[in-house]
């Protein structure tokens, strides 16, 4: 499968977990906000992953290579927010750690998918 079609396939389902139970994606994210409000992230969270998932999967051509894009700066910000957390204290190393590699992992995997569309196209060529 395409690394961008799995990459959007687990947006969407995190996105999805973070709707159903934002309780629990919410604590295990570490969320250095108050009790009361981590739910309400976590559900932002959940929308922002569930549509930029759907969108990168219906989206076709350069749209699509532009929301690999725009996905790929997004997780790379999640990544840099995480490593900041961790320096200022705000979450345990293990979970900030954690959640930068999983956005780094989401980074390459935009690179790979971007890598295997430009290959497969100039192989058609």
């Amino acid at each position: 499968m395409n690394p961008v079609t799995t990459l959007s396939l687990g947006r969407i389902g995190v996105g999805v977990a973070a709707l159903v139970r934002p309780d629990v994606v919410s604590s295990t994210m570490g969320s250095a906000a108050a009790p009361t409000s981590r739910p309400l992230l976590a559900q932002w969270f959940g929308t922002r992953e569930i549509a930029l998932g759907t969108a990168t999967l219906l989206a076709s051509g350069s749209a699509r290579r532009t929301l690999v894009l725009i996905g790929m700066a997004v997780d790379a910000s999640d990544a840099a927010t995480a490593h900041a957390a961790v320096g200022e204290e705000e979450v345990p190393p293990n979970v900030g750690l954690g959640l930068v590699g999983v956005a780094g992992v989401a980074v390459l995997s935009g690179l790979l998918g971007l890598r295997v569309r430009t290959r497969t196209a100039v192989e058609a060529v």
